[in-house]
């Protein structure tokens, strides 16, 4: 990464003493919720651990405090560009002066690519010249960008977090917080397109000519099969940086480690974070594929029509979370109804707040009712008025009988006489 102004070799100096004092133990955790296992000492300034649906604090250290924090600036890059570009845009590279070590996707000046592809090379490389790319193309210059980069910040309530460039360089007012990031990588992780590319190993960028492949900087997503991503981030005044998540037992889970002293410490501090995370939770599961969640009565024709979940639901529990299944279904159906229509939707709870959903479909299909069917309903469910009706005209029709008997026998009388 490029360093700007003379303070590089202070940031450079003050990086060496924080690692040496991680090394000798690791920063104790300011917070952890009660009745939870204390987390192990993490080898980074500040760290946080998150469960991901809904941003509770598993544990913590200096997880509010500004601090610089490199290419994981990258992801407030992506937020933005997914907001303002589609995907399948080409874009044409805008020309980039990469310094000496600097995280490159090695883009040509005017190259063209598409931003799905510039995307990748973001996350995936951390390439600083597909950030500039990205910029430029949203905002049409780096400054209109990061101008971005702060509004957005702002409207997510990310109070400890402010950019300077779309990169991550070293850079007085480009800075967050682990809570923050935290955060940001729960929105991230929200959008489908962005978790295929935090999650993914490699890419083949396919709008540039010939195709390239790329791989990931990320080797925790090497290191264990249940690692979600999400990004990587050093330069000498923040150290080696590292924002990651996990599914494991039906949970994700997020951990961000700041400030770690080597490369090979933010995996050790991320592993050890959300292998303590994982071992609070319980896997449950509430909703299960093929079941029948709802059995409304079938109108007209009678009998039930069973609905079914098509997928099922396994979410993590920690101790003392309350666990819920709330369905909302019709509480009758009539036919016409095709086989697999949706007609209704669980959704699991923990703790009151949403932790998966599933919709309801039929299991079978119902025909369209006939006239008895109808008449056969009504009766049944209106007896008394049906039945006074019923009365009613059965008077009425024996009182136009009788008029009609007696006229008739009236006229018989009267052609008698006559």
């Amino acid at each position: 990464m490029r360093v700007r102004g003379r303070a590089a070799l202070a940031a450079a100096l003050i990086a060496v003493a924080s690692a040496a004092q991680a090394l000798l133990g690791g920063a104790p955790a300011d917070a952890a919720p009660r009745g939870a296992e204390r987390p192990p000492r993490v080898p980074a300034k500040a760290w946080i651990l998150v469960d991901a649906r809904d941003g509770d604090v598993l544990a913590s250290r200096a997880a509010a405090r500004p601090r610089l924090v490199a290419s994981t600036t990258k992801l407030m890059t992506a937020y933005v560009v997914l907001k303002e570009l589609p995907l399948r845009r080409v874009v044409r590279a805008a020309p980039y002066r990469a310094t000496p070590g600097e995280s490159l996707l090695e883009l040509r000046p005017r190259q063209r690519i598409s931003v799905r592809d510039l995307l990748y090379g973001l996350i995936l490389r951390s390439g600083n010249d597909a950030a500039h790319a990205l910029a430029v193309a949203a905002a049409g210059s780096e400054r209109r960008f990061v101008a971005l980069m702060n509004r957005y910040a702002a409207a997510l309530g990310l109070s400890d977090t402010h950019y300077a460039n779309p990169i991550g360089l070293d850079e007085r007012g480009n800075h967050s917080s682990p809570r923050d990031l935290a955060a940001l990588a729960r929105w991230l992780l929200r959008n489908r397109a962005f978790a295929r590319m935090a999650r993914a190993r490699r890419a083949v960028l396919r709008s540039v000519r010939p195709r390239r492949r790329i791989e990931t900087t990320n080797r925790l997503l090497e290191m264990v099969p249940w690692a979600t991503g999400v990004k990587t981030g050093h330069t000498w005044g923040a150290g080696w940086s590292l924002v990651a998540s996990g599914r494991r037992k039906g949970v994700e889970l997020i951990a961000v480690a700041l400030g770690a002293p080597s490369e090979e410490a933010r995996y050790t501090a991320s592993l050890a974070l959300l292998e303590h995370g994982f071992a609070q939770y319980r896997r449950r599961v509430p909703v299960r594929a093929g079941r029948a969640l709802a059995e409304p009565p079938i109108r007209y024709t009678g009998g039930i029509l069973p609905l079914r979940a098509p997928r099922t639901i396994a979410v993590g529990v920690r101790r003392g979370q309350r666990l819920q299944v709330r369905v909302r279904a019709p509480r009758e159906v009539e036919g016409p109804i095709r086989r697999g229509a949706r007609l209704g939707r669980a959704t699991v709870l923990v703790d009151g707040r949403p932790a998966g959903s599933v919709p309801l479909l039929a299991a079978r299909s119902i025909p369209a009712p006939g006239a008895f069917d109808r008449a056969r309903d009504l009766v049944s469910r209106h007896p008394a008025p049906v039945a006074g009706g019923a009365f009613v005209i059965l008077m009425v029709a024996m009182l136009l009988a009788l008029r009609m008997r007696r006229s008739s026998d009236r006229r018989q009388c009267h052609l008698g006489r006559s």
